[in-house]
């Protein structure tokens, strides 16, 4: 997961670039998008286990409104995450970015690639997990049988 940090850090050593967020699906966010909220969002939680945890984000909201003609260059996005002193705890915390598409989706930032033709924000997709699989009955992935293949008729 990409930091608040890294990502400043990127945006600030190509000020005149085009950013970009690749989604997981493979499209892009359209161009003319906006960064409508900077947030710290933490989420205090109990598992399935009884054991409580902490997780704390930095999210960005992104809207695609009707001004087409609308650009957010890396520049005014650093100026934008600037701000986040006045919410964030520090600059450690990963970032998601909030994206509605008919559904809203929160997706954290997977890689930033500096290209020639600007910064590449690659978001992934996230997951829910158990965090307490021996307590609720499920087995841990590392020592899930193998899945069955189509042909072998298992």
């Amino acid at each position: 997961m990409t930091t608040v940090s890294q990502l400043k850090h990127s945006l600030s050593a190509a000020p005149s670039s085009a950013v970009r967020f690749l989604l997981p699906d493979g499209s892009v966010l359209p161009e003319h998008f906006h960064i409508t909220e900077v947030g710290h969002v933490t989420k205090d939680f109990v598992d399935c286990g009884g054991t409580r945890h902490t997780t704390a984000s930095c999210v960005l909201q992104t809207l695609v409104a009707h001004d087409v003609d609308h650009r957010l260059g890396a520049e005014k996005f650093s100026k934008i995450l600037e701000l986040t002193s006045k919410v964030l705890p520090d600059e450690s915390l990963p970032i998601e970015i909030e994206y509605d598409s008919g559904t809203t989706g929160i997706f954290p930032i997977e890689s930033i690639t500096v290209t020639e033709n600007g910064i590449d924000l690659v978001l992934e997709n996230k997951h829910t997990a158990c965090l307490a699989p021996d307590k609720c009955g499920l087995t841990p992935p590392e020592e899930a049988p193998p899945a069955c293949e189509p042909a072998s008729n298992c």
